[in-house]
Formats: structure tokens, C-alpha cells, sequence
């Protein structure tokens, strides 16, 4: 890096991107964001204009070429997720993803090995991983509060009543289970510390290959038994909950994914219950925090692509023992 000051471009007008990325970075003295790309330029002028983003691009190729550019961030549809980001890191660039990071396990092999080759940080936006309250999760349960552990249930319901919308397109990498989803295998392994066999799957669908609701049973090699559950369209509106249980206790979390916006850490044992909130800033300010450190100074992150093919092989298992087709696949 030849400046301190991490320079990033953003592929794609996304509606994400101003929250994710474009505020955050007026929090974070590390990061500067001043390229956008859409296919259609006047978009990318009109976003660049309303977000003070200081160039824009009518292609996301001329954003790759701009060599002042340290990084990019991917808030495309699932399925360019891995020809983006190889792009990107084949020409130098740093990346960071919205999750999923791939379409499936083998996509997201595929990014971490040009990753690798490449020398550059792959990142995947699992922006709730970096909020102090993970960091308190996970203190808590290697305390041994709650005992040997023997059930996770992890829920990500939202409702999105928009048959349209692109979380419902097989081609785009749509799914509750891709959308949803993705958190709630992720934060179940994150609680278990250890990698999941699905035992089962059940999804309701919108369309032959699309889940609208996905509910799947996990063991994990410890033992413990476990559950997911997400939907985008479901009985379940809204539902964003973690449960830990134990032969000593319950640890139970009300909204892990979101927490700036409200949360609650509950632990009940036989000493009583104890209930607590943990003080942050946003959960993107902390993950674009994270992201400047891992590509200026080396640090170390917890969504790194290893993670990230663990985890798109859970999704990909879910899918199979649903009897549904991997996303991506033709």
C-alpha cells in the first residue's frame, strides 16, 4: 500500500451500498470510498452524485481498471459474486463480498484459491461477526456458564412479499436459504465452534428451485443437536433469534444479526438470569473497521475464506437433502 488511506470502488448501485459501505466509510478515517460502477453510467452518476462518490463508471470492467483503486466492494446479485471478485483480484484489487460469498462451495474454492495466487484479502460481509457483541457471545460460552452444550437453534425470518424481487430468482443465486439463510447457518456454527452434518431439510418453495422458507436439522461432531430456520415469505414474519442449550444453563440472543438497532443477551442458570446489552457502533462501521485493518496491517478476521467455503458447504447440503438444485448449477 502506498498511502494509509484505503481506497475503494463499489460494483454495482446497489441499494445496500450506501448503508453498508458508502456511511460507514465517513466514520472510518482509514477508508475512502470514490468510484462507482453500474452498467447503466447515468445510474452510477445519479448514485455517485447523492453518495459524494467522486467517479463514476458505466461498466464494471472501467472500475477495474482505475488503478487508484486499493479494493472493491461486491454488492451484486449471488451469482456474480465469483466472477466479480476474480475479476477484481486478478487485477490487484482487495475484496470485500456481500454474503453469500458464492453460489456454492465450489464457487467460493475458486475465489479463495485466486485470492491466494492473487496475494490480496477476500472478505466476506458477514457484518455482524464484528460487532463487540460476538465477541461477548462467544466469552460467555467458553466461561462453561451453561455446561457441556447440547442444542443450537438459530432463526432468521424477514418478510419480502415481492415474488420479483431478485432473492426469488433461481439464476441470480436467490433463495430464503441463500438470503436469510446464510446468516443463520452462520451464526449456528459460529455458536458451535465446530462444523455441522445436515441431517435433514425441509423448504417451502415459491417456485420449483426458489425457497421462500427453509428449515433444516443439524448434528455437530460434539454431539449437540441443532436447528436453522429462515424464510422471506412464512407464517414467521420477523424472527431473528439464537439459542444455546446446555446440561447448566440456556443462553439466549434476540437479534444477533442487527444488533445496533436493539439486541439482548439473556443466560439463565441456576444462579438466575442475567440479561445484557453490549454497547458498538453499527455493525458495518465495525466490519469496514475490520476490512481496512485486514488489508493495511495484516490483521486477522473471522470471515475469511475458509469460513466461507464452510459455510457454503452447509448451504449446499441443505439444499441436497431438500432435494433441490445448488445454486449455480445449469
Amino acid at each position: 500500500m502506498s498511502t494509509s488511506k484505503l481506497k475503494i470502488g463499489v460494483l454495482g448501485a446497489a441499494r445496500i451500498a450506501p448503508m453498508a459501505l458508502v456511511r460507514p466509510a465517513r466514520l472510518v478515517a482509514r477508508v475512502e470510498v470514490t468510484a462507482i460502477a453500474a452498467r447503466d453510467r447515468g445510474r452510477a452518476e445519479k448514485f455517485a452524485a447523492k453518495q459524494g462518490i467522486s467517479r463514476a463508471y458505466g461498466g464494471y470492467e472501467a472500475l477495474l481498471a482505475d488503478e487508484t483503486l486499493d479494493a472493491v466492494y461486491i454488492p451484486l446479485p449471488n451469482a456474480l459474486h465469483c466472477e466479480w471478485a476474480t475479476k477484481a483480484l486478478e487485477v490487484g484489487k482487495h475484496v470485500l463480498c456481500e454474503k453469500p460469498l458464492a453460489s456454492n462451495a465450489e464457487e467460493a474454492r475458486q475465489m479463495a484459491a485466486a485470492a491466494k495466487k492473487a496475494d490480496r484479502v477476500l472478505f466476506e460481509a458477514f457484518h455482524y461477526r464484528y460487532h463487540p457483541l460476538a465477541t461477548r457471545i462467544g466469552e460467555v460460552l467458553a466461561s462453561g456458564a451453561i455446561g457441556r452444550v447440547n442444542y443450537i437453534e438459530s432463526i432468521f425470518c424477514v418478510p419480502l412479499p415481492r415474488p420479483g424481487d431478485i432473492r426469488y430468482r433461481y439464476e441470480l443465486g436467490g433463495g430464503a436459504l441463500m438470503d436469510t439463510g446464510c446468516y443463520a447457518i452462520s451464526v449456528a456454527r459460529m455458536l458451535a465452534g465446530e462444523e455441522p452434518e445436515v441431517l435433514s431439510a425441509i423448504p417451502t418453495l415459491t417456485s420449483p428451485d426458489v425457497d421462500r422458507r427453509m428449515e433444516a436439522e443439524l448434528r455437530f461432531p460434539s454431539g449437540a443437536g441443532g436447528r436453522v430456520l429462515c424464510s422471506l415469505m412464512s407464517r414467521t414474519l420477523l424472527k431473528m433469534q439464537a439459542v444455546v442449550r446446555g446440561d447448566a444453563g440456556e443462553l439466549s440472543i434476540f437479534n444477533p444479526i442487527a444488533p445496533h438497532v436493539a439486541h439482548r443477551l439473556t443466560l439463565r442458570t441456576a444462579a438466575g438470569v442475567r440479561r445484557e446489552r453490549v454497547a458498538g457502533d453499527a455493525t458495518y462501521t465495525h466490519q469496514l473497521r475490520a476490512f481496512a485493518d485486514a488489508v493495511l496491517d495484516g490483521t486477522a478476521f473471522p470471515t475469511h475464506p475458509d469460513d466461507s467455503i464452510a459455510n457454503m458447504r452447509v448451504i449446499d447440503d441443505v439444499y441436497t437433502k431438500a432435494g433441490m438444485r445448488l445454486r449455480g448449477e445449469a
